[in-house]
């Protein structure tokens, strides 16, 4: 175990953990140097255990003897700061007491992740890491084969992102399409059905469009938290779904809710290819 003290939150070995919170900085940081943040003792263990390979560790004095263990499973050097270093360099009390940064992996081609998908999630500009945790969170929880993002979506190895999915991005197969306008293009050429949610409520409910999917392979579509989807992606859908409201004030729900919801559908046995 190779535990390093470090007093001083300028020390160069603690780049990788600077002003967490700053999300421009990081995206900078993250993209030049290929890593990304885990934040907590669980997640971290999750990283580990999907085979992301460690740069180093950060951990609080205060928690370094119940994180012992997190820091001999670290192959990479273990740094031991005082609360107030890491509050300094990170920009907010690391209350779990441990931060890793790890190297990230290419990303998979998305036609990699669509090989004997059926059952697929598709993020159209859904800029706000923790819907796209708490989306990722979902589609891994309940099973579903593969998420492609849309180019500007936000970027599911960002810390918040991570933290909220509770690691679950780490496991779930996912690719992002380069191209916007013609993106939809790979999932209709291997036959898939595309459902695009929205609140129209001249849309078919999603239960009764997936039984007359059938056997068919189906991508769902989501679109950002304000607007929806574009108006390009509902045209190229096959079917616009919803999922029925009742009536009481409220005519939608938000793309955290409506995702976990949609995932629950597109995996109940009764929706899924025989």
């Amino acid at each position: 175990m190779d535990v390093i003290e470090v007093p001083d939150p300028d020390d160069a070995r603690l780049a990788d953990y600077v002003r967490l919170r700053d999300v421009n900085l990081r995206k900078s940081i993250e993209a030049e140097h290929g890593l990304f943040m885990a934040e907590g003792d669980k997640v971290i263990r999750r990283a580990l255990a999907a085979g992301y390979a460690p740069r180093s560790l950060l951990l609080t004095r205060r928690r370094l003897s119940a994180l012992s263990d997190l820091a001999a499973a670290v192959d990479a050097p273990a740094y031991v700061v005082d609360d107030s270093v890491v509050e300094r360099l990170t920009g907010f009390d690391v209350h779990r007491g441990a931060l890793a940064s790890f190297h990230r992996r290419p990303l998979p081609p998305p036609g990699e992740v669509l090989d004997g998908a059926r059952r697929v999630v598709v993020l159209e500009d859904v800029l706000d890491h923790t819907n796209v945790g708490a989306i990722f969170r979902s589609a891994a929880g309940l099973g579903v084969d593969a998420v492609l993002l849309a180019p500007r979506c936000a970027d599911p190895l960002y810390r918040r992102s991570i933290k909220v999915s509770m690691g679950a991005v780490f496991t779930q197969p996912y690719s992002r399409l380069a191209d916007w306008y013609g993106g939809l293009d790979e999932l209709r050429s291997r036959g898939f059905h595309l459902l695009a949610l929205t609140p129209d409520p001249q849309a078919a409910a999603l239960a009764d469009a997936l039984e007359h999917a059938g056997g068919q392979a189906v991508a769902l579509l989501l679109g950002s938290e304000g607007d929806g989807l574009s108006s390009r992606w509902l045209e190229q859908a096959d079917t616009g779904v919803r999922i029925p409201m009742s009536g009481r004030a409220v005519d939608s729900l938000n793309v955290t809710a409506a995702a976990a919801i949609a995932c629950y559908e597109l995996m109940r046995p009764s929706a899924r290819p025989g």
